[in-house]
């Protein structure tokens, strides 16, 4: 389920669509976004989120090409906190398509960072072709398996093994980053903590093979770390059926 929507949630890239910003005015524009955007993260991390960052140490020593996987919990703060995770180095996120059809913040994902995720032939090898180009640079990527927010969610949903294909391709490590949620003493929201684990590195005979290791690996990962949440700012309840 899909609890945060956009009115254009339904958008698909254009065929011209501009993988990697190209030509000076561009790079530079990206460089100026992406700074103001960490400089505001510092902010809401810490007045918002009240964020902690634990094991940031085990991304070194990778330089910078690996993936990291995330529980997807947070609509705005989910792209900031692996920002902070991996600085020094600047990250590039797998996004869903119908974050494009947002006002304002839809044309400016490119200079963020953005990589969408498409259906078609081209689309496909156009992603493969950007993450090959970012991580050659020592660019972290960043996916969230879960696909969809559910905000101050404290459970790892299911996600497929199909988000693992990358690291599988490029080989490269995985790193799990797993959000979770305590009791705050003085604050109405929760405490923010963020533990970094890995590395994790695909193991069997077949692609399909090595990229269910690896969800699996990362999953058990996640759900230990979850255990460290104490409060439910939010609670989730199945809704029944009539």
């Amino acid at each position: 389920d899909d609890f945060v929507e956009s009115k254009s949630q339904v958008f698909t890239l254009p065929d011209n669509y501009e993988w990697i910003p190209r030509g000076l005015w561009k790079r530079c524009l990206s460089g100026v976004i992406y700074g103001f955007a960490i400089m505001f993260s510092f902010f809401y991390s810490r007045l918002v989120l009240h964020l902690r960052i634990r094991g940031k140490k085990k991304l070194r020593g990778f330089g910078g090409r690996y993936f990291l996987y995330g529980n997807h919990t947070q609509p705005i703060g989910d792209v900031f906190t692996p920002a902070l995770c991996a600085l020094p180095r600047r990250i590039f996120t797998v996004v869903s398509p119908s974050n494009y059809g947002i006002p304002v913040i839809g044309k400016i994902l490119p200079y963020l960072g953005a990589l969408p995720i498409t259906a078609t032939p081209h689309g496909i090898r156009c992603l493969y072709n950007a993450m090959e180009q970012r991580l050659s640079k020592h660019h972290p990527i960043v996916i969230y398996p879960e696909a969809h927010v559910w905000e101050y969610y404290t459970g790892i949903r299911p996600f497929p093994p199909a988000s693992f294909r990358f690291p599988v391709k490029f080989d490269t490590p995985s790193f799990a980053m797993t959000a979770t949620y305590r009791k705050a003493r003085f604050f109405h929201r929760p405490v923010t903590t963020v533990y970094i684990d890995g590395p994790f590195w695909a193991q069997g005979e077949t692609a399909r093979e090595k990229s269910a290791f690896l969800c699996k690996q990362l999953h058990r990962a996640m759900e230990l770390r979850a255990k460290e949440s104490n409060v439910s700012f939010i609670e989730y309840k199945k809704k029944e059926q009539d």
